[in-house]
């Protein structure tokens, strides 16, 4: 189903003439509101109107998360306080947090592309939306809470956490659209699969999952879980929130950017160029029609490329691949780069594990060690251990050998690092409690 199909399915030229109207009038609004604005357009002598088509945004400084620290909390609201209606902000766990405004106006944008993308995955009025995001400072609960309201959904607001509680419900209320985190999305299938509910009675037809990366593999296992089809939703709440991109049920390949709100490009992260489409580079983000915080040219730290291939579903907005990573969770395990969803996809394509994984990044001498720490699934480890078994135990289990020398050679060609490797006992990695889970723990930083 396609929400809006005068908008989502403009031909690329229209679009384009649309982007650049809007771009122009956030430039001089952004200009003539916020003073960082202010401040560096002056220090480079340029004026709002010398940006007058799409092609000289490249010329313009990166807007980065440091920017919305340093002027905590509401230096870069471009509208007096009377204006804005609600604020959002992250955690603030490595400094100030990241503070986000809305007027009336961007909550009505905000609601629309979370509509979007509930209707893109499948969704119809009528139907009940489970929403198992978390409610408060973050975005993705009340983003999707208004998006399912303004598709014509009953909206569940259940939150994060009380997953028995969360499953008591899906069965009494028999949901039809379940939306989340991926990782709870598995937490949620589990505790199904733990009651002995197979996937053709779970009620739910249509996962909404994002808030963190996740790959094919792990999409799989949730589709066959929950017996429903799973689709992306990506966001991030310095743009607006969930919906900035969103796939469609129809290809499952790649999430439809909301070209009409947001104007996305892909840089080369170490030189900040523009990258053609297809090519792998930090998505960079500039919003079109945001009042309250309006964001030029913000360098989001996703890695992502850009394609303008057609879709089945008829849309016209430029896809993003899905996100390879962040430039800031990036691990650097002996000069090379890893990223945790290329471990996942790994691990995926071995059935004798589950997708429930850790990393621990360790020097306990010179050098970087990299461990896997990955459940084994309950019929594997029941065939090796008779009785429980500890830790060590288990992962010193011989049945187990040719298992982790086979997952140690996939890590190895795949991310180009020897990796030790640990087995779990199923259920003892780390769960989501509905929000993002932290699947790295890089201990070189303790020391």
């Amino acid at each position: 189903m396609i929400l809006q199909p005068d908008l989502e399915t403009l031909p690329h030229h229209r679009l384009r003439a649309l982007q650049a109207d809007r771009l122009g009038e956030i430039v001089r609004f952004a200009y003539e509101r916020v003073p960082l604005y202010t401040r560096r357009f002056e220090e480079m002598g340029v004026k709002p109107d010398d940006i007058s088509g799409l092609e000289d945004l490249a010329g313009l400084p990166f807007t980065r998360k440091s920017d919305l620290r340093d002027t905590y909390p509401f230096g870069m609201f471009a509208v007096p306080m009377s204006e804005v209606v609600r604020i959002h902000a992250s955690t603030g766990t490595t400094g100030h947090p990241t503070v986000v405004g809305y007027t009336r106006d961007d909550l009505e944008v905000f609601a629309t592309v979370c509509a979007r993308a509930l209707a893109a995955a499948g969704a119809t009025p009528g139907m009940i939306l489970h929403n198992a995001y978390g409610y408060g400072l973050f975005t993705g609960g009340l983003g999707f809470h208004a998006g399912g309201e303004r598709l014509g959904l009953a909206v569940l607001p259940v939150s994060g956490g009380s997953t028995s509680r969360q499953v008591d419900l899906m069965l009494d209320f028999r949901p039809e659209v379940l939306a989340c985190t991926p990782s709870y999305a598995l937490t949620l299938a589990e505790e199904l699969a733990r009651r002995g509910v197979p996937p053709q009675e779970v009620p739910v037809r249509f996962a909404v999952l994002g808030a963190e990366p996740w790959t094919e593999s792990m999409r799989k296992e949730i589709d066959g879980l929950l017996g429903a089809r799973a689709t992306n939703c990506y966001g991030l709440s310095e743009i607006v929130g969930p919906g900035v991109a969103f796939e469609c049920a129809e290809a499952r390949c790649g999430s439809h950017v909301a070209e009409d709100h947001f104007l996305a490009e892909v840089v080369d992260p170490d030189t900040g160029a523009v990258l053609p489409d297809g090519e792998m580079g930090v998505l960079v983000v500039t919003t079109l029609s945001k009042r309250a915080l309006p964001l030029l040219r913000y360098w989001t730290g996703d890695v992502t490329s850009l394609s303008r291939e057609p879709c089945a579903c008829g849309r016209t907005f430029a896809k993003m691949s899905a996100v390879r990573g962040r430039t800031d969770d990036m691990l650097i395990v002996r000069g090379v780069n890893v990223y945790p969803t290329q471990i996942e996809g790994v691990l995926g394509t071995l059935a004798e594990l589950t997708p429930n994984y850790r990393l621990v990044v360790t020097r306990p001498g010179t050098l970087d060690e990299l461990r896997v720490e990955v459940e084994l699934t309950e019929m594997l480890f029941r065939s090796v251990a008779a009785e429980m078994l500890s830790e060590d135990e288990l992962d010193a289990h011989h049945a187990l050998a040719g298992l982790r020398e086979a997952l140690t050679q996939a890590i190895k060609s795949a991310v180009g690092v020897t990796a030790k490797v640990r087995f779990l006992a199923p259920g003892t990695a780390p769960r989501s409690q509905g929000g993002k889970l932290a699947r790295v723990v890089d201990e070189r930083r303790l020391d």
